[in-house]
């Protein structure tokens, strides 16, 4: 009966399930009964006053939108919205009052998720039940209203929740609470703001209380305190041991009583309801701490699957908006943005390489650079090697074997960027040849590269051929020597690459393969792969198709949405490779000194090195955390491309008026969807 009330007012019509889904999920308490008026209100609107346009979706559907800030970081504006929330200001106040009651959870403790009800995911398993988390709360409710007809009041406890689900689902009463419990005790950790304060009290000598509304036993709670580094308070006065709570004010009565009259009484909690207005009711003073989620909604993605949309938000939530912390744009440009994506591919890499017997892993400069730093991180201990490697080394390298790229990257490319024929010989490394061509074509190294001198600059390349492989061959040969040492031993290696047409690993897969004739299978594996705005969409489709080149977050086959929004004329590209910057220089090829030692020739730095350490320290820092709390759940590091892109479309929306002023911070010298 329940599915077909549910299928006539929500499933039915497309545009009102959309509508409520988007106003319900993820709601509770009072928002979650006004999403119910909402629904009938809708149902009643199409069905009864014939307002059509509800049966239809919205456009902006596709692609969440959120207009995030940009004159600032986030934490350091959520910093200049609470001027008052410091450590220091906090012991200022409460150190004023005899005794400080505290809130617990989304207080002095944190769960890595976006909703504390999300923690029951991690049940369905364990418990070998589909749809078991929604069971849970379901059976809380019951719990609830069953313990309000007999006692009328709601505060029950977990062994009350747990008997309802045996008595109605089967489960062994005890089982369950054990493993909720466990599930507890593995998640919850010390919101560092709060313990800061916590500690600084004690020190002071002031009188510590802990005030919850919980169905968990105080004994649980108590330990889970002190697991969190809570030691030393006096009382805990949880809503379930007196069937009495904060939400109604009755438990901060209990507390009055117990203490007197006397001591000055200050509470502290994230609930304006629960830990202001009913504390202040009932005669205490309080200090409201922001809840850290309180953004959420205003700058997350939430077009994700969700368990690991949970766990993005409840992390990057916590660490931005805890007052404990304050970071640049450009760490939150890293952590927000980067972090779940480098983490994700990383796993991506990872999974790919055990399934497939990969047993080295190559990770080209500079992309993989912090690619390397994360993946090492997660993975200690696997055959992985940071490779100088680029786009010059390899044209020049593969000249013979493809001249077609040759000339297309080294001279049709160049034109219309006023740079000078004694510039791009250089660049090509061919400055020894420039005085052959000045008295051949009587063309000046001045001369700036244009349509109408190209054509004249490729056919003297052509005539002089055997020339230009011969300025290549020292480097030839050197190249060969130092990835026949690099891939000594290995049968199959993975060179991974952020994309975008996968030229870079192709390329050392034809050198290494064909040409140095080493015995050793490359893979190429991308992050992304051209669009359909570049000119040449499906030049590597063959190499995916055949497995030689492996996508991670989308391709023609894989995630196509993404593949018509990441538009390389609106600098998506760019934007995505400003993830993977690296502070070291540009790399240009491979030399001999006079004693034969291998040299690495280099280019130019990037500007704003500061930034871009900024962003990978960021992106280390996410993917540190996220391992912290999701180390014992591989299952948690299965991060879908879908799911890791979903952060860089909300930075996109707005016409990337976010992801602009990011990069206007930078200055990348990358070749957009020429890679």
């Amino acid at each position: 009966m329940r599915q077909k009330l549910y299928n006539a007012l929500v499933n039915r019509v497309p545009g009102i399930a959309y509508r409520y889904h988007k106003f319900h999920d993820g709601t509770n308490g009072l928002r979650k009964i006004v999403s119910w008026a909402y629904l009938f209100i809708m149902n009643f609107g199409y069905h009864v006053l014939f307002l059509r346009f509800l049966g239809n979706r919205p456009n902006a559907e596709i692609y969440e939108s959120r207009m995030l800030p940009i004159e600032d970081s986030e934490s350091r504006l959520d910093a200049a919205r609470n001027p008052k929330r410091t450590v220091d200001n906090y012991i200022n106040k409460l150190s004023q009052y005899d005794v400080i009651s505290f809130d617990v959870f989304d207080t002095l403790i944190f769960r890595p998720f976006e909703l504390p009800t999300d923690l029951f995911y991690f049940m369905d398993e364990p418990m070998g039940i589909l749809d078991f988390h929604r069971i849970r709360m379901e059976m809380e409710g019951l719990a609830r209203a069953e313990h309000f007809k007999k006692k009328e009041n709601y505060e029950i406890n977990l062994q009350d929740i747990w008997e309802m689900i045996e008595k109605e689902v089967g489960p062994d009463a005890a089982d369950g609470m054990k493993i909720e419990q466990d599930l507890e005790f593995r998640f919850c950790y010390a919101n560092p703001f709060m313990l800061s304060v916590f500690r600084e009290l004690q020190n002071l000598g002031k009188r510590i209380i802990i005030t919850t509304d919980m169905y968990l036993p105080a004994e649980f709670i108590q330990r889970l305190l002190e697991h969190c580094g809570y030691i030393g308070f006096e009382r805990l006065y949880v809503s379930n041991e007196y069937e009495k709570s904060k939400a109604k004010g009755d438990l901060y009565d209990v507390i009055r009583k117990d203490l007197g009259s006397t001591p000055r009484i200050i509470h502290v909690g994230d609930n304006e309801h629960s830990d202001v207005r009913m504390a202040r009711k009932h005669g205490m003073e309080t200090l409201h701490y922001p809840n850290v989620n309180k953004f959420s909604l205003t700058y997350r993605a939430h077009d994700m699957s969700s368990i690991v949309g949970s766990a993005y938000r409840g992390i990057i939530d916590a660490r931005l908006y805890s007052g404990a912390y304050q970071y640049s744009m450009e760490y939150e440009y890293g952590f927000i943005y980067g972090g779940l994506f480098v983490l994700g591919y990383c796993a991506f890499i990872h999974d790919y390489c055990q399934k497939h017997n990969i047993d080295r892993l190559l990770f080209l400069a500079r992309d993989g650079d912090i690619l390397k730093q994360v993946y090492d991180f997660v993975y200690p201990g696997e055959d992985t090697h940071y490779v100088l490697w680029g786009r010059y080394p390899a044209v020049k390298l593969m000249a013979d074997a493809n001249k077609y790229d040759y000339f297309r990257r080294i001279i049709w490319h160049k034109t219309g960027e006023k740079k000078t024929v004694g510039k791009l010989l250089t660049e090509a490394g061919l400055a020894a040849l420039s005085n052959k061509l000045v008295q051949d074509e009587k063309l000046s190294l001045d001369t700036v590269i244009t349509a109408d001198n190209a054509l004249k600059l490729k056919k003297w390349i052509q005539a002089n051929w055997k020339d230009v492989l011969d300025c290549y061959q020292e480097e030839s040969v050197v190249t060969q020597t130092v990835f026949t040492d690099l891939l000594a031993g290995c049968q199959h290696a993975a060179a991974i690459d952020i994309g975008w047409a996968g030229s870079g690993a192709i390329s050392i897969s034809y050198l290494a393969e064909r040409i140095w004739k080493l015995p050793c299978h490359i893979t190429g594996i991308v992050a992304g792969t051209n669009t359909v705005y570049n000119y040449e969409p499906d030049a590597s489709e063959a190499m995916l198709q055949n497995g030689r080149l492996v996508p991670y977050l989308y391709s023609q086959r894989e995630n196509r949405d993404l593949l018509k929004k990441h538009d390389l004329n609106r600098d998506y590209n760019v934007y995505w490779e400003l993830l993977l910057s690296s502070p070291t220089q540009q790399f240009l090829g491979y030399a001999a000194n006079q004693d034969g030692t291998v040299i690495a020739k280099y280019g130019k730095s990037e500007t704003n090195q500061d930034g871009i350490r900024e962003i990978q320290r960021g992106i280390l820092d996410f993917a540190r955390i996220y391992q912290e709390h999701y180390g014992d759940y591989p299952e948690m590091f299965e991060i879908s491309g879908r799911d890791a892109y979903a952060p860089m479309l909300i930075a996109a929306s707005h016409d990337e008026r976010y992801l602009k002023a990011i990069n206007q911070k930078f200055y990348l010298d990358i070749s957009v969807g020429d890679r």
